[in-house]
């Protein structure tokens, strides 16, 4: 993370606590299904370019976020941190698109030496957008769908260790979701984890389904193959680098979310099924869906 040496408080100061990019390849999943649908919650234009996201505190402990075009600063910041190497990023005035008040992530730091973080006082009379909020954790929605997507997507090797081969029928590609004989509901093979339940553990309930895959994952299933001959708006399909060669990529829809590695299976968030992530197994159409989702995929530049 960035900070800032000063140390007096100055209010038109930005104290730097992450950055984020904001282009068709990589944007925040809670801010919308698509590039576009994320400009738009901004006010922003949906330049091919794209934008950085840079979220902070002012001398007075107000949350800012300060759009900025310098994309290539804040791409090598971001890599910067994720290598563990201190990096500045201090936005040149020229370079500031807007300046929004609220943060759109939920962060757990603050800046030292000032005040602890709060939305902005709006100016009397003054007529501003609505700060920005995270979605809220308790509740489930389309924003929390995505956000569970990243973040299956991030930590996929952990989500992926807890499905066995043997949950899948021999020679199909099964859902979570499809009947069973197993009398344990908590251990039943087709139950879908939940997105807030620990890595290796299962969510409580009983949550067996009707015989057949879920509706809702069949709908997924068909709306991201007609992707494949419509093409969406720019960033409702992403791809980014996998290990072996692979690329991990990233759907989104009306009502659902698909992370999935093209040369492994699926998982599906669906609207309907709160904090649910439910795999898809791998079978004999998905690989060839996958490699054409790939092909329309935006992906990083680098």
């Amino acid at each position: 993370m960035a900070g800032t040496d000063d140390t007096v408080a100055d209010d038109d100061a930005l104290y730097v606590l992450t950055a984020v990019l904001l282009t068709p390849a990589q944007f925040p999943g809670v801010l919308g299904d698509d590039y576009v649908a994320a400009c738009s919650v901004l006010g922003l234009e949906p330049y091919a370019e794209g934008y950085g996201l840079v979220l902070g505190q002012d001398g007075g402990g107000a949350r800012w976020t300060v759009v900025v075009d310098d994309v290539s600063l804040v791409a090598v910041a971001i890599a910067s941190w994720d290598c563990g190497m201190e990096y500045d990023l201090s936005p040149d005035g020229g370079s500031v698109v807007s300046a929004l008040p609220g943060w759109p992530l939920s962060l757990a730091v603050a800046a030292p030496g000032v005040p602890e973080p709060h939305d902005p006082s709006p100016e009397p009379g003054a007529e501003g957008p609505a700060p920005l909020t995270p979605p809220d954790p308790a509740l489930w929605g389309p924003a929390q769908r995505r956000l569970g997507a990243d973040e299956v997507a991030s930590q996929w090797a952990t989500w992926r260790g807890q499905i066995a081969e043997s949950e899948f029928a021999q020679g199909s590609a099964p859902v979570s979701g499809a009947s069973t004989s197993s009398p344990d509901p908590d251990t039943s093979p087709d139950q879908g984890r939940s997105a807030g339940t620990p890595p290796g553990e299962s969510p409580g309930g009983d949550k067996r389904r009707t015989s057949g895959p879920h509706p809702g994952v069949r709908r997924a299933l068909a709306e991201a193959r007609a992707y494949v001959t419509e093409p969406p708006p720019p960033g409702r399909v992403r791809s980014a680098f996998a290990p072996g060669g692979a690329r991990t990529l990233r759907a989104d829809g009306p009502g659902w979310s698909l992370v999935a590695r093209t040369d492994d299976i699926a998982f599906v968030l669906l609207d309907e099924e709160p904090g649910e992530v439910l795999p898809v197994g791998r079978g004999p159409e998905l690989p060839g869906l996958l490699r054409s989702l790939d092909e329309l995929a935006v992906r990083p530049l680098s």
